[in-house]
């Protein structure tokens, strides 16, 4: 689908920039000049207004060889989006009749003055390694059971897949389930200075949680403020390494607890997860309305168990409700990130510290978690990044 829409933008710029198709006939300089204008007038909901306008660097290299034609984009860009940009290499190729292929290097930065990493922040933390952290992203849900956790492990293994450095901060201090579905149970983290922990390492997503120091048959009965603290603790004594991005699996609920997190953490957005489920859905706009209220931008909101797709017959079937979500999105101006079906491979990958994502990164299910991964460093950037194309400049002339 994604080829033909494309095929048919080609067919438009090629006639617009009276450059002809027919490979024999276009020179290096012709060339190039194409691929410019494609990405200049490629628009999507992470490019809306061109690949080019949010690119850093750009760069083309052709191969002179005869029998390979090759052609390599290189981009610097400020969000994950190989995925995407692989896409238009490929109709870029079927039209080119030669091997195009995007080379992503990412340069991301804090979006924020005050996300952790920035040079005010390295300042006042000294020795602590929380400069490292470019940004702080939420991952919470208004209610249980909506898949939160998990969708938080695939959607970091996704960020990774295109090319970020992701870590995961479990703040569920009286449920933490990352340890099990990273694969990590009973591991204990260690220290090389006595002061700061090491974060643990699972295919290379770096990971702290309480699972991690206190037994799993344990109850944790602590109030408020003591699971505040030890939250805190987490964060601030872990040894982070460089990372862009710092998923925090949130505690579901919208009560003290939340709340307390939310305004101590330098959070640059957050992310909410649901159903479809009626019910589902009221307490993730209670979500929405926390985050407004401690001024944390929402980036959107994702759709888990969107639809049950038969094995046998391919049958979709909307167990939950169908497009919840979708209108929700629209109710509170939010945007739908993306939507993931209710898929038994995902649920056995969870029990059994597995992703299909880490383990098959270009499969089926891989894709809807990567394009949601694309859309939250995309809407990150476009949303609250001063360097965004979106945002508002103020001008001012002289009388």
């Amino acid at each position: 689908m994604f080829s033909k829409k494309f095929g048919k933008f080609f067919s438009k710029l090629t006639a617009k920039t009276d450059v002809k198709s027919n490979d024999e006939t276009l020179n290096a300089i012709e060339i190039e000049q194409l691929i410019k204008e494609s990405l200049t007038h490629y628009i999507s909901d992470n490019f809306p207004q061109g690949v080019l306008a949010v690119c850093l660097q750009f760069s083309v290299t052709q191969s002179q060889k005869p029998k390979h034609k090759n052609i390599i984009i290189d981009l610097l860009m400020p969000f994950v989006c190989q995925g995407e940009l692989d896409l238009i290499a490929q109709s870029l190729s079927d039209n080119l009749a030669r091997t195009v292929t995007v080379k992503v290097e990412l340069a991301i930065k804090p979006v924020r003055q005050f996300c952790l990493g920035s040079d005010k922040n390295k300042a006042e933390q000294g020795s602590t390694s929380q400069g490292n952290i470019a940004n702080i992203i939420a991952i919470a849900s208004g209610k249980g059971g909506v898949g939160k956790s998990t969708t938080t492990v695939n959607i970091a293994y996704a960020l990774m897949a295109e090319g970020a450095k992701v870590g995961i901060l479990d703040a569920d201090i009286y449920g933490p389930s990352i340890p099990t579905m990273l694969g990590l149970k009973n591991e204990k983290p260690s220290s090389s200075d006595g002061k700061l922990m090491m974060p643990l390492n699972a295919n290379g997503i770096s990971a702290m949680s309480i699972g991690f120091l206190v037994d799993e048959a344990d109850a944790t009965v602590w109030r408020g403020p003591m699971a505040s603290t030890a939250f805190n603790q987490l964060l601030n004594e872990t040894d982070w390494p460089e990372l862009d991005y710092l998923l925090i699996d949130m505690p579901p609920g919208t009560g003290d607890i939340q709340l307390t997190l939310a305004q101590k953490v330098p959070v640059a957005a957050a992310v909410i997860v649901t159903t479809p489920q009626d019910i589902a859905l009221i307490d993730a706009v209670k979500g929405i309305a926390m985050f407004d209220k401690v001024k944390v931008p929402v980036l959107g909101i994702i759709e888990n168990m969107s639809y049950h797709i038969c094995e046998h017959c391919g049958h979709q079937s909307y167990i939950f409700g169908e497009a919840g979500a979708e209108q929700m999105a629209k109710d509170q101006q939010s945007k739908l990130l993306g939507q993931i079906p209710l898929d038994i491979a995902i649920r056995q990958d969870a029990d059994f510290g597995e992703s299909d994502v880490f383990e098959h990164s270009t499969g089926e299910i891989a894709s809807y978690y990567r394009k949601i991964a694309r859309n939250i460093s995309a809407q990150l950037f476009l949303q609250c990044d001063n360097a965004s194309p979106l945002t508002a400049t103020v001008t001012t002339k002289a009388i």
